[in-house]
């Protein structure tokens, strides 16, 4: 009954990915060619990616070796110097790199063209890529076919595009953690202990003889107490997930002229805002992306608070209101040299409750405001600067990686779960698993126990892909760039 069971789950495994490889618009036969440099811009070098079963003679038809030879009859993984040609005349000369598969990143036979990177140039070499019998692959198809093709599971395809847009080294180094497979070994770990379960209740219905399970109901709870805590654990990770990938997002208060954009323009290192001795010059909202310290920043500077008449001004006020309740952190920019007044409890009262650094600005001047005395109203992190002489920036730096990461993160063992869909997956897991240990201990019949396993090992799969929703991988997939 057990080798049986794992048959059938190995067998529907590859059934899926049979299935996702002839869906609309996945053609694993065709043979595929796209930039896979920058097209945006010149460069020194460009490179042109062909993929599939008749990549080495499709690049045999357009290059030229400097020394006679065929790309058909060459090593794999070598090096070859020549031009490239479409037929009339030579368009440059390239370098030629033959990888066979399977080991290529898409487990097909790939060859990549190495040409100088003339925006102009690089697309004629694709050109004759095409017209020799490749077809433009689609955003992400070489991703897509690397999963197909079992050389990585779906969890670290999606983090092939987290390490091109990682905004800081924290998103980096979680998202190159993820594409190592720190993620898919545990949730596979999970996976195994679920499996190994609904096996043992399969065989033991069947063959109660050999198998009872009345003996293995406590060695039941005990795994799934167990998977429960790895998969609590890793939902743990979330919010610090979501601010290494998205970044904080930042909020900066103040009433007016208390030096509120003189603190964007030094935390962005450029005049991003206007900064004038004339109260009220801030009305509308202000973004910035900003690295600081490694973590990024998405700060909006607000019209300072304060009642007045004037509608504009007053429209900004409210936003600045509003955008606070969103906020991951309000930055509260008060003037040390001036005394709290009602503008400021007004703040204050907004934000209590919140994850709140308060700056006491100006300290280039008499201080009569200081931090025993914001303590004293509110508890919270309070750092003193001057935006003007660029004095205690450090200090605000490390308080902020403070108040988000306790200081540092070790990325040594720790998975951080970044993606919202992995979120959910892993929030209906829980929910299934609960629902077992709810099920022991009202002594629900085993076979009513397999369902809510199954359902927790297949919610598990989804993140890997060993289970695979209609349209997903399309999904995932249409989010990459062209030639990746």
């Amino acid at each position: 009954m057990l080798w049986y069971y794992y048959y059938s789950i190995f067998c529907a495994t590859a059934k899926m990915r049979r299935a996702m490889r002839q869906k609309r618009g996945v053609n694993m036969e065709d043979t595929i060619a796209a930039i896979s440099t920058s097209t945006m811009s010149s460069g020194g070098i460009s490179i042109v990616r062909v993929s599939g079963s008749e990549a080495v003679n499709i690049a045999d038809t357009v290059f030229k070796s400097k020394k006679n030879i065929r790309l058909a009859d060459v090593k794999s993984h070598t090096v070859h110097f020549g031009i490239i040609t479409d037929g009339e005349s030579e368009i440059d000369e390239v370098l030629a790199i033959v990888m066979r598969a399977p080991n290529t990143y898409t487990r097909e036979d790939v060859v990549e063209i190495d040409c100088h990177g003339g925006i102009l140039v690089t697309k004629k070499v694709l050109d004759a890529l095409l017209s020799a019998g490749a077809r433009l692959a689609e955003p992400g198809e070489f991703t897509k076919r690397a999963f197909l093709n079992g050389r990585i599971d779906l969890s670290q395809a999606e983090a092939v595009i987290d390490v091109i847009n990682a905004k800081n080294d924290y998103a980096l180094k979680s998202s190159v953690n993820q594409l190592d497979g720190k993620l898919s070994a545990k949730i596979k770990e999970i996976r195994e202990i679920l499996l190994n379960n609904v096996a043992f209740i399969e065989a033991a219905l069947d063959d109660p003889e050999h198998f009872n399970i009345d003996d293995n109901v406590d060695n039941l709870k005990n795994d799934v107490n167990n998977c429960l805590n790895k998969v609590d654990k890793m939902l743990k990770t979330c919010e610090n997930g979501r601010i290494m990938h998205d970044g904080v997002r930042t909020v900066i208060l103040g009433k007016t002229n208390a030096g509120k954009s003189s603190l964007l323009n030094v935390l962005a290192r450029e005049e991003r805002a206007i900064v004038t001795d004339i109260e009220g010059t801030t009305r509308d909202i202000l973004e910035e992306m900003i690295n600081l310290s490694g973590i990024t920043l998405n700060l909006i500077d607000t019209a300072g608070i304060r009642k007045t008449e004037d509608i504009v001004e007053s429209i900004g006020v409210n936003k600045a209101k509003k955008l606070a309740g969103d906020a991951d952190l309000i930055i509260y920019v008060v003037d040390s040299s001036r005394h709290l007044d009602d503008n400021d409890y007004e703040i204050i009262d907004l934000i209590k409750g919140k994850k709140v650094l308060v700056i006491l600005n100006k300290t280039d001047l008499n201080q009569v405001t200081g931090a025993e005395d914001i303590k004293n109203i509110i508890d919270c992190e309070v750092v003193a600067v001057s935006a003007k002489q660029e004095t205690g920036i450090d200090e605000l730096e490390d308080t902020i990686k403070k108040m988000f990461f306790n200081g540092d993160i070790s990325f040594n063992e720790d998975v951080y779960i970044t993606s919202t869909r992995h979120k959910e997956l892993l929030g209906q897991a829980k929910e299934s698993l609960q629902l077992v240990l709810n099920g022991i201990d009202n002594m629900i019949s085993e076979d009513f126990l397999t369902i809510d396993l199954m359902t927790a090992y297949e919610k598990l799969g989804l993140i890997i892909g060993e289970e695979v929703e209609d349209d997903l991988a399309d999904r995932i997939f249409s989010k990459f760039c062209m030639g990746k």
